[in-house]
């Protein structure tokens, strides 16, 4: 994958809509990316994977602990594979100092890597070699950041979004249907309430930048 991807590809939206031309296709994709994105900022978070190990600064905040641990929110880290932590612990932009997964932070929540979701907090031991340094960006870690797999919640969550984009192109003021059948239908809200409720789970709330 690569990161902030479309979570769904447009033959699956044109069979969601029973779509079999190509007529359509340019706004198939327009609707697939809009849908993706509001889906980002309705969860806070992105649900595609660096395909290789990038390097991101954090700031930890003092006041940023779990069960009286220190603790850093970072973005979403899917596996251990090519992680590393370093510290800029003088403030040069230096990182001077590397910390060793197991001895000196764990991953956390501990358990989430079970059931395919990826860790957000680093947490420090309680015998680690040093803490978090104070100061802007003095954190940095490389991973392969986001998600292994896009959640069946997130695909479905995507084309239901995707599908109301495409279908507001020939509704009239946004409204969709007919009133004097009784199929009268708004589409004006932008995210539907069926949305908000299957991307609930995976809203993030982030406690440090």
């Amino acid at each position: 994958m690569v990161w902030k991807p479309d979570y769904a590809t447009a033959a699956e939206l044109k069979a969601y809509l029973r779509i079999g031309d190509t007529v359509d296709d340019d706004e198939i994709d327009f609707a697939l990316t809009t849908a993706s994105r509001d889906v980002d900022q309705l969860t806070n978070r992105q649900f595609g994977q660096e395909t290789t190990a990038v390097a991101r600064r954090y700031t930890w905040d003092c006041r940023d602990r779990i069960d009286g641990r220190r603790a850093l929110a970072v973005d979403d880290i899917p596996t251990t594979d090519n992680l590393a932590v370093a510290l800029d612990t003088t403030g040069d932009g230096v990182f001077d100092t590397t910390l060793t997964i197991g001895d000196d932070f764990e991953l956390w929540p501990f358990n989430v890597a079970l059931d395919g979701w990826p860790w957000t907090h680093l947490l420090l031991t309680t015998g680690a070699s040093t803490g978090f340094p104070q100061g802007a960006g003095r954190v940095q870690v490389t991973a392969e950041f986001g998600w292994a797999a896009v959640p069946t919640a997130i695909k479905q969550a995507t084309l239901f979004q995707a599908s109301r984009f495409f279908a507001v192109r020939n509704a009239p003021f946004g409204v969709a249907g007919s009133p004097e059948i009784g199929s009268e239908l708004r589409l004006l809200d932008r995210v539907h309430p069926d949305v908000e409720v299957a991307l609930r789970p995976y809203r993030r709330i982030w406690a440090a930048a």
